[in-house]
C-alpha cells in the first residue's frame, strides 16, 4: 500500500462505559480523533464491551461439567446484569502498538470485572475478565482482525486502486473463553486456527489477570 497516512492512536474510551471524549482536535484519513483525560486516544466504539451470554455460551456442556461450569456462567450472567457501578476505575496500557486502556468495575468495594482493549494497526482485541469471590471465574477474549488498517479510508482505498476500505463488519474474530475455579483452567473453548495448549492458556491469562490486580491498586 502506497501514501500510508501518517496517523497517531485512535481514541479509546468512548466505548468503554462511563467515559466521555474531548472535542475533536485533529483528522487523519478521515478518521477523527480526540484527546482524552490521559495520553491515550481512542479507536470507533463499534465494539461493544458487554456480549450477550446468549452469543457467548453456545456450546452444549458435557453433562459431567455441568454443575461445575453452572456457578461461572451465572455469575457472567449476574455482572452483566449490573447497571449502575459503584466505581469505574481506568488505567492506561501501552503494551501494543496503539496503546490500550483497562476499565475495573466496582460494586461497593468489591471488584466485579475488568475490561482490557489493546489496539494495533490491523486489530482490536477486547479481553472481559470476571470475578467470583474475589477470583478469577470466567475470560472472554475476542481478537478482531481487520481487513484493512483503521486510517485506510475510501479516498486511500482510491489511490492505491485497492477495492476494500476499512471495515470492521469485514473484521475476523478469533475467539477464546476460560472457565477458572481454584485459580485452575477447567474448560477452554477457542476458535483459533490452531488449538491452544490448555497448560499454557492458563499460565497466560493468570499471569494477565495478576499484572491487572497490581495495576489496579497502583497510582
Amino acid at each position: 500500500m502506497k501514501n500510508k497516512p501518517v496517523y497517531g492512536l485512535l481514541l479509546i474510551g468512548a466505548a468503554l462505559n462511563g467515559c466521555s471524549a474531548a472535542p475533536a482536535k485533529e483528522k487523519r484519513a478521515g478518521i477523527t480523533s480526540a484527546h482524552a483525560d490521559s495520553t491515550t486516544v481512542q479507536t470507533p466504539s463499534l465494539i461493544p464491551d458487554t456480549i450477550s451470554s446468549k452469543t457467548v455460551f453456545t456450546d452444549t456442556i458435557p453433562a459431567n461439567r455441568q454443575e461445575q461450569l453452572k456457578p461461572i456462567r451465572e455469575n457472567f450472567r449476574r455482572i452483566n446484569a449490573i447497571t449502575t457501578w459503584t466505581a469505574v476505575v481506568k488505567r492506561d496500557l501501552w503494551e501494543s502498538t496503539e496503546g490500550g486502556v483497562a476499565a475495573f468495575y466496582y460494586l461497593n468495594g468489591t471488584l466485579e470485572k475488568i475490561i482490557v482493549r489493546h489496539f494495533g494497526e490491523m486489530y482490536q482485541q477486547l479481553t472481559q475478565y470476571y470475578l467470583l469471590n474475589a477470583q478469577l471465574s470466567f475470560v472472554l477474549e475476542r481478537t478482531y482482525h481487520y481487513n484493512r488498517p483503521m486510517y485506510y479510508d475510501s479516498t486511500a482505498m482510491k489511490e492505491n486502486g485497492d477495492t476494500e476500505a476499512f471495515d470492521l463488519k469485514k473484521a475476523t474474530i478469533t475467539e477464546t473463553r476460560g472457565y477458572f475455579k481454584n485459580s485452575r483452567l477447567v474448560r477452554l473453548r477457542s476458535n483459533a486456527a490452531t488449538a491452544p495448549v490448555a497448560l499454557t492458556e492458563q499460565k497466560r491469562l493468570l499471569t494477565s489477570f495478576e499484572k491487572l490486580l497490581k495495576l489496579a491498586v497502583s497510582q
